[in-house]
């Protein structure tokens, strides 16, 4: 058994943060094995800051309340010696959310990663006490700190800046953002507004399509599930751009071009079905399974991966 690394109310999220993925077995159980091992190379990579379980990577919309718990007791017994653990809570129920935040503080998570409850989609941008709501029934149940998740205001579940600014200082154990507003002026204004907070809030940037424009903002990290593939890339670029080394940082972004368009076409619902095929041909996992309602790729689909993996130099040409 693994010791726990000690966990408090000060941990602060920063740095580059991949989120894992979930390998499931041919009957979709858990396949805790490769699970280990899948956190265990994760852990190894040089230059992150911790690791973000029971995400959108994990496919966490399919996992039970009790696999979520077993999740985070794999990944302290693997890793919670070595690297923070992040724990997501997804849900659309806030009772369920107080539940998840309550089990992951008792697990020694380091921090809570807050999805918007998809019970706000239609119209909870009308109603911000909804979100103020939510977020009390969390943070009133642990003292860990909170990173928020912003999605684009499209999406029905984005908080308005108005309404975030609120939630932070209203909630102070909100210490960071994941920002995935998918708006370039809206993000400036995330970084520049929760910065000047009288307790600043960090922004982590999940704009993997163009990671490269988003952390010269002044990001103060990324948190992203292709950091389950390239997170030794994702440091390397957040390195450069610490350094200021332009030349450096935009060599790194004309190679995670090819990854953005393996992983992130359409539809985008298939990005994480994407990560693990570039797992398998990178024979980093031993198969690709996912849970309904997601499907496997289709061979073509594959193919393309595989076409991209190699133009970033991830496999050699033939």
């Amino acid at each position: 058994m693994h010791r726990k690394l000690a966990t408090n109310g000060h941990y602060q999220p920063k740095g580059v943060i991949p989120a894992s993925l979930m390998p499931f077995r041919a009957d979709l159980e858990i396949d805790e094995a490769t699970y280990r091992s899948h956190l265990r190379e994760l852990a190894s990579v040089n230059g992150i800051s911790a690791i973000t379980i029971n995400g959108h990577a994990a496919e966490v919309h399919a996992l039970t309340l009790s696999e979520q718990e077993r999740s985070l007791e794999l990944a302290q017994d693997e890793v919670g010696d070595q690297i923070p653990l992040i724990v997501g809570i997804s849900t659309p129920s806030s009772m369920n959310a107080k539940q998840i935040a309550i089990m992951a503080t008792a697990g020694g998570a380091s921090a809570l990663l807050v999805f918007p409850p998809e019970s706000m989609s239609l119209g909870g941008q009308q109603r911000p006490e909804m979100a103020i709501a939510h977020f009390e029934q969390i943070a009133l149940s642990t003292n860990l700190p909170l990173i928020l998740f912003q999605y684009p205001l499209s999406s029905g579940l984005g908080y308005p800046l108005s309404a975030l600014l609120d939630l932070c200082q209203r909630f102070p154990t909100i210490r960071a953002i994941k920002d995935w507003c998918n708006d370039p002026v809206l993000h400036e204004q995330h970084i520049r507004e929760l910065h000047a907070l009288d307790q600043p809030v960090s922004v982590l940037s999940t704009h993997s399509a163009w990671l490269l424009s988003s952390l010269v903002l002044g990001c103060d990290g990324l948190l992203s599930g292709a950091g389950s593939v390239i997170a030794n890339l994702q440091v390397d670029i957040w390195r450069a751009v610490q350094a200021k080394n332009l030349e450096k940082a935009q060599e790194l972004s004309n190679r995670l071009y090819y990854l953005t368009h393996a992983f992130y076409c359409n539809p985008l619902l298939d990005m994480h079905n994407r990560m693990k095929e570039a797992l398998v041909l990178l024979d980093r996992l031993p198969a690709a399974h996912v849970r309904p309602p997601l499907v496997s790729l289709k061979p073509n689909e594959v193919q393309r991966v595989k076409e991209q993996l190699k133009l970033a130099g991830l496999i050699k040409r033939q």
